[in-house]
């Protein structure tokens, strides 16, 4: 678990860079009360500001003096992009194959450098925290403690705004952002479950959970980019049995009915790693009560959100 005043310390540290999300209730018919936490309004649409300016700004100038690196589905690659022209030192991005335009876009538009791999070596860097034949410090979108204490800053708020939330729902990639969100509230809210969702083309949290240890699976890339994965990175695991309540997968169908639920009830963009949590409250299967979820992110290619408002599932 990370401590809260590492947390706190980065809430200090971020200040002018990432914003205070809104938290806003959902009125829609649902077995629970649903709040949203819209981290798809931040700079960069995404929660990803948060950890990574933390991480940046807590290095000192030689740790970044050949820039920064890190390997990412995408959002990952506009916060570190943001962080290091803030500093003013090259970002370097390794994507995955499958990256999705938007974001490639959005890290290009902030001065970031793509480098694309096919998605073996990106998972051996992510494995690795290191991409082969680039200098710099690498900031690993995962299971860097400052990344972690970064999001953790989304749990602060919160629970300020709802101080006795049932459930916090949150999108499950690699686990830095429930860890960071699961840490400030088991500290600050213990009687507050957590639960993860991910897409059913790529849930090893829920695989993993159910096996008693991590699994690898096979995983299927989706419209819901930003969130799931192909097995549970080893030094997470001992976090997310401490944090983590409960795991659901949901399908691509109810993925991405929930964005369209979001943009026609709440005028809200969200990405299909953004809408994972509103897609397992709405069911009732995260729990009752007050239930926040955790809208991660808005970085959704038009074309896609078009076919979603149009009744398709991508």
């Amino acid at each position: 678990m990370i401590p809260l005043e590492r947390i706190r310390e980065a809430r200090e540290r971020i200040a002018g860079a990432a914003l205070r999300t809104p938290l806003v209730r959902l009125e829609v018919d649902a077995p629970a009360e649903i709040w949203l936490k819209l981290e798809c309004l931040q700079p960069i649409g995404s929660f990803k500001i948060r950890g990574a300016v933390n991480a940046v700004r807590s290095a000192g100038p030689e740790a970044i003096a050949r820039g920064v690196v890190t390997a990412t589905a995408g959002n990952m690659g506009q916060g570190l992009a943001w962080a290091a022209r803030e500093a003013g030192v090259p970002a370097t991005v390794a994507v995955p194959e499958h990256a999705p335009a938007t974001k490639l876009a959005a890290i290009e538009r902030l001065g970031g450098r793509i480098v694309r791999v096919p998605f073996d070596v990106w998972w051996h860097a992510i494995e690795e925290s290191t991409l082969e034949g680039v200098d710099g410090m690498f900031v690993h979108p995962v299971q860097d403690e400052l990344v972690m204490a970064g999001n953790g800053t989304i749990g602060l708020e919160v629970l300020e705004d709802l101080p006795e939330p049932d459930v916090v729902v949150v999108p499950f990639g690699g686990g830095g952002l429930v860890t960071g969100i699961g840490s400030a509230v088991k500290q600050l809210a213990p009687r507050a479950r957590i639960v993860t969702v991910e897409p059913e083309t790529a849930g090893p949290l829920a695989v993993s959970r159910a096996a008693g240890s991590p699994r690898e699976i096979d995983y299927r890339p989706s419209f819901v980019d930003g969130a799931g994965g192909r097995l549970v990175l080893s030094r997470m695991w001992p976090l997310l049995q401490e944090i983590v309540d409960d795991a659901i997968v949901t399908s691509l169908e109810e993925t991405a009915a929930a964005v369209g639920l979001l943009a026609g009830r709440a005028r809200v963009v969200a990405e299909g790693a953004g809408a994972l949590a509103v897609a397992a409250s709405v069911s009732g299967r995260a729990g009752s009560g007050r239930v926040v979820c955790i809208v991660s992110g808005g970085n959704i290619d038009s074309a896609m959100l078009a076919r979603i408002l149009a009744g398709e599932t991508p």
